[in-house]
């Protein structure tokens, strides 16, 4: 005769009943069928429906620890259960099916590294392009190309994806990089590794989608600035128009300074047979800057209009002179001067300048 099962008893059995009943259901999935090449989302969506929570683990051992304490006919396969559940977690964690961050850009080395392409008979800057799947620019820009011409065996750079490559210089940061070439800082850090070792001078990385700088980009030619002219003793600005260079120094004959303007002005005069100051009887005229008073003073003529052989004055600091060498047919001058800094020009160099006809009349000529 079987005992009387007291309430207090039967209320225990009924939880674990329900425990148990709860955790099949919820642990039971009906079969599906895989297709052959499952997409990364019915990977995902899978693997999150087969983890098991901690919840699970714990309330399954708890169960298995209850139906045991009270020796209940269900202990054993409450237990193989909790067992189960507790082996089905560890195999999520080791099996890496839990739950990750996303991954935007792929984490594959080899993907996100340079690699090298020896040039085949046909081979073309666009057809490599569509091959690799990246722009011909892409492809000029990383190989240095001015053309499209491939020579055969020519050993090539490919990118991954669309960019530049970029040597790390000393003093270089991710936000300068980032900002010089149009690049978004978390993409430069993150397609080449940089979370831990960070940026090091001389290495090479890759800037995904860069816009190289025209000045950085192959065949640039700077475009041609006439240097800043510096006048020094016995020069002066003024007189403009194209210089070209005539010879280096003049004879150190006569009592003006070894290199100047004056001393080339004095030498010219006196060969052409002009009258000049410190020749003859004539006094010396200092510096540039006062050549047209003084030689006013010693009777010859000064005016605003040009002739072949006068000497041209021009005002500033000490002033500068040249000589008037010819009147062109458009009413542009030819002239000579030394100790002019400009192309072909400067110290103790005789250079020539053709001075635009609407400049003459600004200047002074010594006849």
């Amino acid at each position: 005769m079987l005992s009387k099962i007291k309430p207090s008893v039967a209320a225990i059995y009924f939880s674990i009943f329900a425990l148990v009943v709860a955790m099949v259901s919820i642990g039971y999935h009906e079969p599906q069928e895989l297709a052959a090449v499952a997409n990364t989302t019915n990977v995902n969506a899978l693997s999150q429906n087969d983890r098991t929570s901690v919840d699970n683990v714990v309330a399954t051992s708890v169960a298995a620890s209850v139906a045991k304490t009270v020796n209940l006919p269900i202990a054993t396969s409450v237990a193989n259960l909790a067992v189960s559940a507790q082996t089905k977690s560890e195999f999520t964690q080791s099996d890496g099916t839990s739950a990750t961050k996303p991954q935007i850009i792929e984490s594959s080395i080899s993907k996100r590294s340079v690699t090298s392409y020896n040039v085949k008979p046909g081979d073309t800057v666009n057809s490599l392009a569509a091959k690799f799947k990246i722009s011909a620019q892409t492809i000029k820009w990383a190989n240095n190309l001015t053309t499209d011409a491939l020579p055969v065996d020519k050993v090539l750079r490919i990118l991954p994806f669309d960019g530049v490559i970029y040597s790390v210089k000393s003093g270089d940061t991710i936000e300068s990089i980032a900002k010089k070439y149009g690049v978004d800082k978390t993409r430069i850090v993150t397609n080449n590794d940089l979370e831990e070792s960070g940026l090091k001078s001389n290495t090479s990385i890759i800037l995904p989608s860069a816009i190289l700088p025209e000045e950085e980009r192959p065949g640039y030619v700077a475009p041609y600035v006439a240097p800043v002219v510096t006048y020094y003793a016995g020069t002066g600005a003024g007189f403009g128009g194209q210089t070209w260079y005539i010879a280096s120094g003049t004879p150190d004959d006569g009592p003006y300074s070894h290199g100047n303007c004056t001393l080339y002005a004095f030498n010219r005069r006196v060969q052409l047979g002009l009258p000049v100051g410190g020749n003859g009887n004539i006094p010396q005229w200092g510096n540039a800057n006062s050549w047209a008073y003084l030689a006013g003073r010693a009777g010859l003529t000064v005016n605003n209009s040009p002739s072949a052989g006068a000497i041209m004055q021009n005002g500033g600091y000490l002033g500068h002179v040249a000589i008037v060498e010819s009147i062109m047919p458009n009413g542009d001058l030819s002239i000579s001067e030394m100790n002019a800094y400009v192309p072909g020009g400067g110290y103790n160099v005789v250079s020539g300048r053709i001075v635009p006809a609407g400049n003459i009349g600004q200047y002074l000529y010594i006849h």
